[in-house]
């Protein structure tokens, strides 16, 4: 908000105070209202849409401090900041006016300059206030968004199965291997265990073991030192450590070099890492989430998985079904795609014809959910207002 537009309101029983500052707050541009009284102060800051206060403290019949608690109370719907004057100031006052909700406290009288600094910094903090109120309904917005996109769809026996283990072991610290092919959604199982826990208001940080060369894994988890190697320009936190208080997703951590799986066991035995090109050890409190899809027995048996770090991680197994073998579940899948889609897309929602189900139900689907989604997106873009079994067959 500028300065120009901001609104004033000085409550005080001396019409040369209230003068005095109405002059010098309009020549710096602000709109200034005045309040004779308590009482007339409080009806006007309830239904004027204030941008700040100045109250006195000391007046007949309903003095300044009554004034500021019935604004701080919720029922007011004042949220602007409020500052206190007196001219009976002592510390014990200021404290008090403080605790009671007040932006500030300033004596009598009043210095030009005290005014000034007082009115910008009370102004700034508003639109800072307003500014992460903003910010907060957007992130409020923006995780509700993402809780929606990563449901886990579907009422099958298999799926119904998976999400009973989860909410079973979401509230406990209990360590979690989660197995299954690609694409049926190991990472929606990882964000669902850590938001039903006690710690979903804590990171929930995902590391793609695969998405990452080896000779910088160990970088990427455990953090390095400046000039520990080529390119390590200045100190840096490694995965470990930003999800600390919180849940670590080791997603395809059957991709993990040998010596990267050594320092993650130690840091499961000890909840300590050390960063690449230092010897000073870090405590971490994570939860750690981790998820292959590769034949782990033979993964063990020939050399490329520690079974020391398995027998680690795999506390509550939980195998997630592909989608072959869930496929009563594609109807309610299409649908909550096709909204996702078309929400997106900006296109009005499209219908699947009974048909249509039916021939995706038929297909085999290696490529899982993810598959599934793709199919529905290309279904939704390419083919008419009501999706036949027709363009199944010709664009699925």
């Amino acid at each position: 908000m500028g300065k120009n537009a901001a609104k004033i309101l000085v409550i005080d029983d001396e019409r040369a105070i209230r003068n005095t500052v109405k002059e010098v707050l309009e020549f710096e541009g602000y709109a200034v209202d005045t309040a004779e009284d308590g009482k007339r102060g409080l009806e006007m800051a309830q239904g004027g849409a204030y941008d700040l206060i100045y109250s006195d403290v000391k007046m007949p019949e309903m003095d300044g401090m009554e004034v500021l608690a019935a604004l701080r109370s919720a029922e007011s719907g004042v949220t602007c900041p409020v500052v206190m004057i007196s001219g009976h100031g002592d510390i014990r006052t200021a404290v008090d006016a403080l605790k009671a909700g007040a932006w500030d406290f300033i004596e009598k009288p009043l210095g030009l300059d005290r005014l000034l600094v007082t009115t910008k910094n009370a102004l700034e903090h508003k639109d800072l206030q307003k500014e992460i109120g903003d910010k907060r309904q957007e992130i409020r917005q923006l995780r509700g968004q993402v809780e929606q996109r990563n449901r886990m769809v579907g009422e099958s026996e298999a799926i119904t199965r998976v999400r009973e283990i989860i909410d079973k072991v979401a509230p406990t610290e209990a360590r979690v291997f989660i197995t299954g092919p690609n694409g049926t959604g190991k990472e929606v199982v990882a964000q669902l265990l850590h938001r039903q826990s006690h710690r979903a208001d804590r990171p929930l940080v995902e590391v793609n073991c695969a998405a990452i060369p080896s000779e910088l894994i160990e970088s990427e988890l455990f953090g390095h030192m400046k000039g520990s190697f080529t390119g390590a320009v200045k100190d840096r936190a490694g995965k470990f450590e930003q999800a600390d208080g919180g849940t670590l997703f080791l997603d395809e951590i059957g991709d993990m070099s040998l010596a990267a799986q050594t320092k993650v066991l130690r840091a499961l035995q000890e909840n300590e890492i050390t960063r690449v090109g230092s010897d000073k050890t870090i405590h971490v409190n994570v939860r750690v989430l981790a998820a292959i899809n590769k034949d782990l027995p033979r993964e063990i048996a020939e050399g490329r998985f520690r079974e020391d770090l398995y027998h680690r991680l795999n506390v509550i197994p939980i195998q997630v079904p592909s989608l072959d073998e869930r496929k009563e579940d594609i109807p309610l899948l299409v649908n909550w795609f096709s909204e996702q889609i078309c929400h997106e897309q900006g296109i009005a929602l499209k219908a699947f014809d009974d048909a249509a189900i039916k021939a995706l139900q038929n297909r085999t689907w290696p490529g899982n959910i993810r598959e599934l989604r793709n199919v529905v997106e290309r279904l939704i873009i390419l083919a008419g207002a009501r999706i036949t079994k027709e363009d199944v067959e010709t664009y699925a």
